[in-house]
């Protein structure tokens, strides 16, 4: 046996890891396995948002609005100036000489004296029907006596008791004497008579009446006559106030003396046929004054007679004149004059469901619908007006939610 190879090979055993050494392998390798992991799920979460849409952190937040019941109109507007209203001449109907004449903005009541001819005061009566004849003879029947005695009595004489409408009465003249007054007053007929039966609006020339006349002269400082010639009284709606004098003394009180407005002032508007069509005497309205405030008012007269209208370089369309008056005359009463917007009232559906106009979603196959609280609903539109609209739709009813733009 060679020594050298034949010797006995050394045994060297091999000593086991401790047990904490083998344990803290362990936990590496765990936290090796958990790190990587969590950075390839880092990695494949960052990779999935970044594929996906940003979400916004801010949701936008949904308006409504509850559908209400009201009425509903349309309105137009047009400009109007606030003044005295339309003027118009005034003439005498008598064949005499001016001898004095108001000044203009003079205002001129019941019983006031409008000019002097011949010395001799021509007055003003209310009225709608002038003085077109002499009121002279025992029991004259008509519109014009009538106005006679209704002034007399609003200036305080008293004029007697007044045939009423069906009753029957002898109109003679004044060369009848005074002995058969009685007998004719109370309808009976003289020979030859021709009775009259008094229709609605007529007055009769009473004895009565006769006597308040000459009283009413007498005041006057005329000569008390009990007749009223033609022209010595000129019959106007109401008070007037001149506006301009167009004669002087001593022209023929034949021809335009002077002209003359309502002594309230209105608003007097310029409108086109197609809008004069629809609006009427007595109508509601509201007018906007220059200071931003809105007041009640109605239309006292839509004229009848175009005018050209003034609006600048270009000629517009004739227009006819509609005369408006606020409720309250204080409103106006410290504007002179001015420029308002006057609202008047068009189409009105009473009574109906409306919601805002900026409800309305439009259909891609045509009409509109609303977003209720279950979706859609799609619904039929009747009147628009002031940013309104008048709704119909399957469920709707007074208080449901729509959505309106926030």
């Amino acid at each position: 046996m060679d020594p050298k190879h034949d010797a006995p090979t050394e045994f060297i055993p091999r000593v086991p890891d401790p047990p904490v050494r083998r344990r803290g392998l362990r936990w590496l390798a765990v936290v090796l396995v958990v790190a990587v992991l969590t950075v390839g799920s880092g990695i494949a979460v960052s990779r999935h948002r970044a594929d996906a849409q940003p979400v916004s952190a801010n949701t936008d937040v949904v308006a409504t609005t509850p559908i209400v019941r009201r009425d509903l109109s349309t309105t137009r507007t047009l400009p109007g100036s606030i003044g005295y209203g339309p003027t118009r001449p005034m003439a005498g109907h008598l064949a005499a000489t001016v001898t004095w004449l108001p000044r203009a903005g003079t205002t001129v009541k019941r019983g006031g004296q409008l000019f002097r001819a011949d010395d001799r005061p021509v007055v003003l009566f209310y009225g709608s029907l002038p003085m077109y004849r002499d009121v002279a003879g025992p029991n004259l029947v008509g519109r014009d006596v009538r106005v006679v005695a209704d002034n007399l009595r609003a200036l305080g004489y008293a004029v007697g008791r007044q045939p009423s409408p069906g009753e029957w009465v002898t109109p003679r003249s004044q060369a009848r004497s005074a002995a058969d007054d009685e007998s004719v007053e109370t309808g009976a007929a003289g020979a030859g008579a021709a009775p009259h039966r008094v229709r609605s609006g007529e007055g009769v020339l009473t004895p009565a009446l006769v006597a308040a006349i000459k009283r009413w002269q007498t005041d006057l400082g005329v000569p008390a006559t009990g007749t009223i010639p033609v022209g010595h009284v000129e019959v106007a709606s109401g008070a007037v106030r001149v506006d301009s004098v167009s004669a002087q003394p001593g022209d023929p009180a034949e021809t335009p003396l002077m002209a003359v407005t309502s002594v309230r002032k209105v608003i007097t508007v310029g409108a086109e046929l197609t809008d004069a069509a629809t609006i009427k005497r007595g109508d509601r309205i509201q007018v906007g004054l220059p200071d931003d405030r809105k007041v009640p008012a109605r239309v006292v007269s839509v004229g009848r007679d175009l005018v050209a209208s003034d609006s600048g370089i270009a000629s517009g369309p004739p227009l006819l004149t509609v005369t408006v008056a606020v409720d309250k005359r204080q409103a106006i009463a410290d504007l002179d004059s001015g420029e308002v917007q006057v609202h008047f009232t068009g189409r009105t559906a009473d009574d109906v469901l409306v919601a805002p106009v900026e409800a309305l979603v439009a259909l891609r196959e045509g009409g509109y619908a609303v977003q209720g609280p279950g979706g859609l609903v799609a619904v039929r539109t009747g009147l628009f007006a002031d940013g309104w609209v008048e709704i119909t739709g399957d469920g709707l009813t007074e208080g449901t939610e729509v959505v309106v733009p926030s």
